[in-house]
């Protein structure tokens, strides 16, 4: 599954061929469909694949930190292979997302929350983590700060359409990083959204 990742996180989702894969992997078309019989086989196996790079520690018991570290390693790894946050709308059953599924949903239970409760904070930090990832990756892709510095500069350039978004900094890089709004923006969710009702 490497060769596959190393196409996707190359030319993306559109450019995994199973030709090229063949090829990455120096064998025939023919052969590779022995073992997979489309293309969504290839990016449901990639996509277990890079899951196993989000670690999972040990169960403390400050769940939320747990959540925490988990949510921020698989940011990272979203950001590292930036298709990723495209296939999550698919039924991502593998083995390695399972996992982390499981250690979320563990953390979370140990917080209090079961049932729905539990179902809405799983779907509330799975998406915010999608999300984060996606935009940053988008913003990275269409040329890393000028890009966000021509969106500011928009923005500034009509202080009065956009008095608000003038005064708390939208998209401002040099007031808050991607990391810091994302990292605020977690501790939010975790210490009031899920807070278990008394």
């Amino acid at each position: 599954m490497t060769r596959a990742v190393e196409i996707l996180d190359q030319y993306g989702v559109a450019g995994l061929t199973m030709r090229r894969l063949a090829e990455a992997l120096d064998v025939t078309a023919t052969a590779l469909y022995w073992h997979v019989t489309v293309k969504d086989d290839v990016l449901d196996l990639a996509l277990d694949h890079i899951f196993g790079e989000v670690p999972l520690s040990d169960p403390t018991p400050d769940w939320r930190n747990d959540v925490r570290q988990l949510m921020h390693h698989w940011r990272a790894v979203m950001l590292r292979h930036p298709w990723e946050p495209s296939l999550i709308g698919r039924a991502a059953l593998g083995p390695r997302v399972l996992a982390r599924t499981e250690y979320l949903q563990s953390a979370l239970t140990r917080g209090g929350l079961a049932d729905l409760k539990l179902a809405v904070a799983t779907r509330l930090l799975a998406n915010y983590v999608i999300g984060a990832a996606l935009t940053e990756a988008a913003l990275r892709r269409s040329g890393t700060s000028g890009s966000r510095t021509d969106l500011r500069r928009h923005i500034t350039v009509n202080p009065d359409l956009y008095p608000i978004l003038n005064a708390s900094g939208h998209l401002d890089a040099d007031r808050w990083n991607d990391d810091e709004l994302f990292s605020r923006g977690l501790d939010a969710i975790l210490t009031t959204a899920l807070l278990p009702e008394r």
